[in-house]
């Protein structure tokens, strides 16, 4: 079966759940970039250092794992609508392009110093991977999508294990595996890294991602297609331990491991970005509770733009919007952190959080106005 025929047969049923899940995965990463004080954070709110995960560690996969989801869905409408191939594909240029120039942004802001900007990063691996993922979905079926995930995910695991940077190479990185990745980072891109190395949105460790939103879109068709709501739970839960279970038998031979997004990486927070959407799926869908998830469907119903905004203003607060002190001046957030928030606690860890947690309900206060109205920014 065709894209064409696959989709126009799949009713155009919008996911509330979906909202929700994707509202929650970015109050979560505002809420790990925007902590009072970087010296201060509870550890499950930091990456882990190398191999392993912590609850910080699934919130990128997850939400790479909602755009291939999302995918599918968006994807309908438009064939619905009457959109032609050509007409989808110059779509997805335009979003990925916009997405990457948004990420260099702000990357860049406020200096925009091009010497030294940084050209991997969130929002630029979201760009790549929406890309090549969009390709893949226009010009095969289920099979086929399957059969690149997988592809990805073997191939992958051979490069990282048979290649290696050249000898005499050295840098510093974290994790042997880490060389590789940051030779080729530093052969394409020069200095355009990130300060920790090797970069965590790097150019290699950006191919396992594709398999990632490759399979949020296999999710996507599952929960797009004419199966009742309880076959999907089902099958969704069904795959989720699938997922972790093989995961974490991966594991033993190529851990888990973020920084450089690892095939075992790939199945593992595939595995637990399922059961998180089949939780939200079952509670919202299917059993109705959907007045605890309004604010959630807030943020996801303008992800990107929140993200972005918030990204920018934390720069602003962070470093460039003082306010006057008794012996010179202090940046805003520090002020607001250390006036505000530290009074509260004995605990400068929960003083951070609190922090963090404010800075996500200013966000909502922002974004909700714009809800009510219908107001949706999107790329």
């Amino acid at each position: 079966m065709t894209m064409n025929e696959q989709i126009k047969e799949q009713k155009g049923e919008r996911l509330v759940s979906l909202d929700a899940f994707r509202g929650i995965t970015i109050a979560m990463m505002i809420l790990v970039n925007n902590p009072g004080s970087w010296g201060h954070v509870y550890s499950p709110l930091l990456h882990a250092k190398w191999n392993g995960w912590t609850m910080t560690d699934t919130i990128f996969p997850f939400f790479m794992f909602i755009v291939g989801v999302a995918m599918t869905f968006s994807f309908a409408k438009r064939l619905e609508r009457g959109d032609t191939r050509s007409q989808l594909f110059a779509n997805v240029v335009r979003r990925s392009a916009i997405l990457f120039l948004l990420g260099l942004i702000l990357a860049g802001f406020p200096k925009f110093n091009l010497g030294t900007i940084r050209i991997p990063g969130v929002l630029q691996r979201i760009a790549v991977c929406y890309f090549f993922a969009a390709i893949i979905v226009m010009y095969t079926g289920w099979k086929g999508r399957a059969f690149w995930a997988f592809a990805i995910i073997v191939i992958y695991w051979a490069i990282v294990k048979l290649f290696h940077a050249p000898i005499g190479y050295e840098a510093s990185v974290t994790g042997q595996e880490g060389l590789l990745h940051d030779y080729i980072d530093t052969k394409v891109l020069g200095g355009h890294l990130y300060r920790e190395r090797p970069d965590p949105e790097g150019i290699l460790s950006t191919i396992p991602a594709i398999s990632t939103t490759l399979l949020g879109v296999l999710t996507g068709n599952w929960l797009h297609s004419a199966r009742s709501k309880m076959e999907k739970l089902t099958g969704l839960f069904i795959m989720a331990n699938v997922a972790i279970v093989v995961g974490v038998i991966m594991h033993v031979w190529f851990p888990i491991n973020k920084k450089i997004w690892t095939s075992s990486y790939v199945v593992f927070m595939a595995g637990m970005a399922l059961h998180f959407l089949a939780m939200c799926y079952w509670l919202i869908d299917i059993k109705g509770y959907k007045r605890w998830a309004t604010p959630f469907v807030i943020y996801g119903t303008n992800a990107i733009a929140v993200f972005f905004a918030s990204g920018i203003v934390g720069r602003l607060i962070g470093r460039y919007i003082t306010v006057p002190i008794a012996d010179g001046e202090l940046a805003l957030k520090p002020w607001i952190y250390q006036n505000i928030f530290v009074p509260w606690s004995d605990d400068l860890k929960m003083a951070s959080l609190l922090f963090a947690i404010s800075y996500i309900v200013f966000w909502l206060l922002v974004l909700t106005p714009l809800y009510k109205k219908k107001i949706y920014i999107k790329v």
